[in-house]
């Protein structure tokens, strides 16, 4: 028997946008969880780190996919004419290699960096980036209801930090399957019952989730909205 995912929108995808105009939309914004996924999400996440340093905000990365590339955080402060000693200073990374060690960043490691020395007025120039959140947890020699159990205390963790005025943007690249992970506007790729359920609940997870789209003109950001409903069908 055969059991797809299927995704249900209530609106069509909106126009195209630039990274640069997502970002000023997402800037000026109260904090929320904000998803970009698809090709090349490690790459646009090592440059927001550095458009978010070059405004003067202090950013946290947690790398989950060993993906974060300082050198293209760096090409920002070119581009903007600071030096890029001073915009790195303002990134501080950690990588996680195993779910247990990416569970434990997204929680108290996370916790213990955003009070670090910091005056409660600081904590709310802070954001935080999550690269890669699902690729350690789809790791094969992890069971799946273990990894189902660290994933959901790791977004319960999330949630208290959003609360609080940490705003978090996640970036998943669409390479961890031999499908993205919403071809065409669906999930009919998404056949590994862990990996579907990963997806699924990130993408219900956070507020909004934009799908990159790569062209010879750059990035292009389109709004996947209105995710109301998400189904199994037999």
């Amino acid at each position: 028997m055969r059991r797809d995912l299927i995704l249900k929108k209530d609106s069509e995808l909106r126009t195209p946008l630039t990274l640069d105009e997502v970002l000023s939309q997402v800037q000026s914004c109260a904090p929320k969880r904000v998803l970009f996924w698809g090709e090349g999400a490690g790459e646009i996440s090592s440059y927001v780190a550095g458009w978010m340093a070059g405004k003067g905000i202090d950013v946290i990365v947690l790398d989950g996919a060993n993906r974060f590339d300082p050198y293209m955080a760096s090409s920002f402060a070119r581009k903007a004419l600071i030096s890029p000693e001073r915009l790195l200073k303002r990134i501080r990374i950690a990588r996680a290699f195993t779910c247990y060690q990416m569970a434990t960043l997204m929680g108290e490691q996370l916790i213990s960096l955003l009070r670090r020395g910091e005056a409660t007025e600081l904590l709310r120039k802070r954001w935080v980036i999550l690269l890669g959140p699902l690729t350690t947890f789809l790791d094969e020699d992890v069971p799946e209801r273990e990894a189902r159990s660290l994933f959901e205390r790791s977004l319960r963790k999330i949630e208290g930090m959003v609360s609080g005025r940490v705003p978090f943007l996640l970036f998943q690249s669409s390479g961890f399957s031999e499908n993205p992970p919403f071809p065409k506007g669906g999930l009919g790729g998404l056949r590994n019952s862990k990996r579907a359920y990963l997806v699924r609940r990130l993408f219900q997870f956070c507020n909004e989730a934009w799908r990159i789209d790569l062209d010879k003109e750059g990035p292009k950001m389109i709004l996947e909205k209105g995710i109301t409903k998400l189904q199994i069908a037999d």
